[in-house]
């Protein structure tokens, strides 16, 4: 790919769009800095550099407002799969909220939009699933999935199986129980986490831990830790293991083919639960409906949120498999949980018209046959930079690793000091240049809209290629290499 870093570095690389209103930046930011504490944020170094306003979409891009145009690389926050700037579902919120803006689901009361969006994922789901749970998050579903383990294993006459499994480095939300279930040692350092009976194994991360074997041989391995923990905490205490099928957050780290079917032959050996994660892998993110279907899994639960309205507005959820679901509702009475906004009716409305669209518009097949291999292409062509050690690809999210050396292989490559940041440096040139691309430590990541044609994922890969010469040339400078 040519380098165009001198053009990019200019402030002619952000195309104006004339129709932008026009916003006092600065008045913004301060009002912002004074009153607005955003998630997982220094708020000091936010006052002294000022946030970025984003007041406009549309398709894949972003305008701020100082009227730049953004290659949106990252889909919002691994959401917006149908794209920005759909009226449709617009429009059906509008009609919900003219019918029925809000009802509660508690004292035995229903609503039409969350019983069609109910029996519509069921329909969606692999064929174990029957139920449905609304929450308003995925770090609710999260949370939800904990209470419900609890609940059945104590319904089973076995309350002793109280141990959740999960990976570290894995993500499952910011609540108590979501960030007690990930992985994340930050999150974990804050708020006295990880709460009671949530234990973690390594995550099925090659380039890290796989020296010296295949790929196929450490996903072997690295399913194996999930029994020497089963055996640890002992097979009697042990009520289920939680992983996304790919992990997001952590860098799309996607796990060897052996992985997942002895994950899943495991848990059918112990009676474990087996919860699949998919509220980023969900709704054709990895061109499938359901990440899980991909990799040999047969959960018993799904955790989604995200992609099932392409956050258009907030809602989240869990699937409930028939083993759990029959004991629930046979043997369980109440189930005392639940929240105000489970099922609300205009988020559901939302969702019906998102899934209408993903369907009618084939974006989850056309994700699977034509753009996931598509940015596979592109991203393979990025793995000749000399900044990049590898890159891979699943579906419409990818990552590659920054590197102050290259080797053969993954493993033979030298790496940057953690503590120089360049993945915060080269996320720094793709924000400064038009497009979005996530930092996870040295690994730079994209889960663009599933909407995005093969010539913006070319564009998208043009500007990345530039991004990376502009922080080789900035590495170079600091004698880092």
């Amino acid at each position: 790919m040519a380098a165009n870093s001198a053009a990019l570095a200019a402030s002619s690389a952000f195309p104006r769009v004339p129709d932008v209103e026009a916003f006092d930046t600065r008045a913004i930011q301060q009002l912002d800095a004074a009153h607005y504490l955003h998630p997982f944020t220094d708020h000091a170094a936010l006052r002294d550099k000022g946030a970025r306003v984003i007041v406009r979409a549309q398709g894949v891009y972003l305008w701020d407002s100082d009227g730049h145009r953004i290659i949106d690389g990252m889909s919002g926050l691994w959401c917006v799969n149908a794209g920005y700037g759909r009226t449709s579902i617009s429009e059906a919120v509008y009609r919900q909220m003219e019918t029925l803006p809000f009802y509660n689901s508690f004292f035995n009361t229903t609503n039409v939009p969350a019983v069609r969006l109910a029996a519509e994922l069921v329909a969606l789901a692999p064929p174990q699933f029957s139920h449905v749970f609304f929450t308003g998050s995925g770090s609710e579903a999260n949370d939800t999935i904990v209470r419900m383990v609890r609940r059945y294993w104590d319904l089973m006459g076995q309350p002793q199986r109280t141990v959740i499994v999960s990976r570290h480095n894995a993500y499952h939300g910011s609540t108590m129980a979501g960030a007690s279930l990930g992985g994340m040692a930050g999150m974990h350092a804050q708020g006295g986490l990880p709460i009671p009976d949530i234990v973690h194994i390594g995550q099925p991360n090659y380039a890290e831990h796989g020296q010296g074997m295949s790929e196929n041989e450490f996903g072997l391995r690295a399913a194996g830790w999930l029994e020497e923990q089963i055996l640890a905490s002992g097979p009697e205490r042990v009520a289920a293991f939680i992983g996304e099928p790919v992990q997001g957050a952590g860098g799309v780290i996607i796990p060897p083919q052996t992985y997942w079917p002895e994950v899943q032959r495991i848990c059918d050996k112990y009676g474990v639960l087996l919860i699949a994660d998919e509220v980023i892998c969900g709704f054709g993110r990895l061109g499938a409906w359901f990440g899980s279907e991909l990799m040999g899994m047969r959960p018993d639960l799904i955790s989604f949120a995200k992609g099932v309205t392409s956050g258009y507005v907030p809602l989240g959820g869990v699937l409930v498999g028939k083993r759990v679901a029959h004991v629930l509702v046979e043997k369980g009475g109440d189930f005392n949980h639940g929240f105000t906004y489970s099922g609300h009716p205009v988020a559901c409305a939302a969702a019906l018209e998102n899934l209408r669209i993903l369907r009618e518009e084939n974006l989850v097949e056309k994700v699977a046959l034509e753009t996931g291999p598509h940015l596979k292409t592109a991203f393979a062509e990025l793995a000749a930079h000399p900044l990049v050690g590898h890159a891979e690809t699943c579906g419409m999210a990818a990552g590659l690793n920054l590197v102050r050396r290259k080797g053969s292989g993954p493993h033979d490559c030298v790496r940057f000091d953690r503590d120089l940041h360049v993945g915060m440096l080269c996320r720094g040139h793709m924000f400064d240049n038009g497009v979005i691309m996530r930092a996870v430590g040295e690994r730079m990541i994209v889960a663009p809209p599933l909407v995005m044609t093969k010539s913006e994922i070319d564009a998208m890969a043009e500007r990345i290629w530039d991004c990376l010469d502009l922080t080789l040339a900035d590495v170079y400078a600091r004698g880092w290499v």
